[in-house]
């Protein structure tokens, strides 16, 4: 309720018939009972199978995350291609597809099609006939070795390792950032008008250069 003018301020009852408005939560633990078995139920359905999907590794979007990786949606059709994995096939043995997302540089592309082999490489395909196992497909010693995975499929591994402590030399100390920032950015502004200026210079000096008699 707006408030206009020195007038007196009105006297609401935020707590007339409270009860009827109320929000509760005590379905909450039982809830979170249910999701439990919900998970555990799926789990069973799906075994041997892993409870997750593989996804791909992607770069963060705008230039303050991009340095950031994180799991995509799916792996890309060109990735898939560059595996040798046919994309419907991809989605039968636990691999997510992206039909949206492009590649846009070579590291990438390698790295997820990189993924994409090593996963291929541990994974135990169970074959669809028993009796008649089809190429490609694991063998039975190697199926009786299969357990169910859970957790994230290939999770990324942090590659940071921060630098040891050591001591500041003398030119890091007479080293003046601000400076070569300064310099930096001058130079990019005035590079167009510096080489027009060079170009003139050059046209004139052969323009200027005296006739051989």
């Amino acid at each position: 309720m707006a408030i206009r003018h020195n007038n007196v301020i009105c006297n609401n009852h935020y707590h007339k018939k409270w009860q009827t408005r109320v929000k509760t939560w005590f379905n909450q633990p039982a809830r979170k009972y249910r999701r439990h078995q919900n998970r555990v139920n799926k789990a069973k359905a799906v075994a041997p199978r892993p409870v997750k999907r593989l996804r791909p590794v992607i770069q963060c979007p705008t230039f303050k995350y991009n340095t950031k990786q994180r799991n995509g949606r799916g792996f890309t059709l060109e990735e898939l291609k560059a595996a040798g994995i046919n994309r419907n096939f991809a989605q039968t043995i636990g691999i997510c597809v992206d039909w949206r997302r492009r590649n846009k540089s070579t590291e990438s592309l390698q790295r997820n099609v990189q993924r994409l082999k090593e996963y291929r490489s541990k994974l135990i395909l169970f074959p669809r006939n028993g009796a008649k196992p089809k190429k490609g497909d694991s063998s039975a010693e190697e199926m009786k070795m299969a357990v169910q995975y859970s957790g994230t499929v290939m999770p990324i591994k942090d590659t940071f390792k921060p630098e040891k402590a050591r001591a500041i030399t003398d030119e890091e100390r007479k080293h003046s950032v601000f400076q070569t920032l300064r310099m930096a950015r001058s130079n990019a502004k005035l590079f167009g008008i510096r080489a027009k200026r060079k170009k003139e210079a050059e046209e004139a000096a052969l323009n200027a250069k005296p006739k051989k008699k």
